[in-house]
């Protein structure tokens, strides 16, 4: 099996190297695993891709590239220019540091890069490590997605469905509970909650020379979502696995919509 990573942590981060040990464990000893990785963080990007500049990437090992883009602009990269043409048969995309449930999903790099590989009609997973109280007294944080992950990939691609003839074929986004490995009490599948009141906002600085700045402030994660949803799940120690789709129609309000209208 041939399988191209990415993520939108950067190629140093320590998830990174954590998805590299579970493709490895599903490619096999005969399989190849590609890695192409933002250059510098990219977290927030959501499904962005560098469509008015070009970018650098660079090899740094063998199978291994940096590329200054976002996690889709890499996806592009890896399919078109590093492996020439020759698709892989997964991606993967994550470890990322954090959860990426409810809204986190829209704002997510990391579900970008699984994003435009289905777009592209690869199959593709995300995988984050969603952090808390318990996971900061570990030696590892991302222990529940190290001991845990190959399992669930390796279940998805034998037992899920992947539905290759749709226009905008399913991907699978899965988050990792804030706990240590032995405390993991399952998965569970679920769709994307919401959590209210848990809102991004700008936190305004100034700098020395007077001029204004904004940082963007996210609101608190350990919110629940509605009970069986994503974030719900994982805060009661679940690995949730949400299928999904880049289609964003509101398909419940289309009857509604065109009554309305007409």
């Amino acid at each position: 099996m041939r399988i191209l990573i990415t993520n939108d942590d950067g190629i140093n981060a320590p998830g990174l190297q954590v998805l590299t040990e579970i493709a490895h464990e599903i490619a096999g000893p005969q399989g190849e695993v590609w890695t192409v990785a933002p250059a510098f963080e990219q977290s927030g990007v959501g499904h962005c891709i560098s469509y008015t500049h070009p970018m650098m990437i660079a090899r740094l090992d063998q199978r291994r590239y940096a590329a200054e883009g976002s996690p889709a602009d890499c996806v592009l990269a890896g399919i078109y220019d590093v492996l020439q043409g020759g698709r892989p048969d997964l991606v993967l995309s994550g470890v990322n540091r954090g959860n990426n449930s409810a809204e986190n999903v829209l704002y997510s790099g990391t579900i970008g890069g699984a994003m435009e590989a289905a777009l592209q009609g690869l199959p593709a997973i995300a995988l984050s490590q969603f952090m808390g109280p318990e996971t900061q007294d570990l030696d590892d944080p991302f222990e529940a997605a190290r001991q845990h992950g190959a399992a669930i990939v390796r279940d998805l691609l034998e037992r899920a469905h992947w539905d290759g003839g749709t226009d905008y074929r399913l991907f699978y986004n899965v988050n990792f509970p804030p706990v240590a490995a032995a405390r993991v009490k399952g998965r569970k599948v679920a769709a994307q909650g919401y959590r209210k009141d848990t809102f991004f906002g700008v936190e305004p600085h100034h700098a020395p020379n007077g001029r204004k700045f904004l940082w963007i402030k996210g609101g608190p994660q350990h919110m629940p979502s509605l009970p069986g949803t994503d974030a719900a799940v994982n805060l009661d120690g679940y690995i949730s696995i949400t299928p999904m789709r880049a289609d964003l129609t509101a398909h419940d309000a289309l009857a509604d919509l065109e009554a309305r209208l007409t």
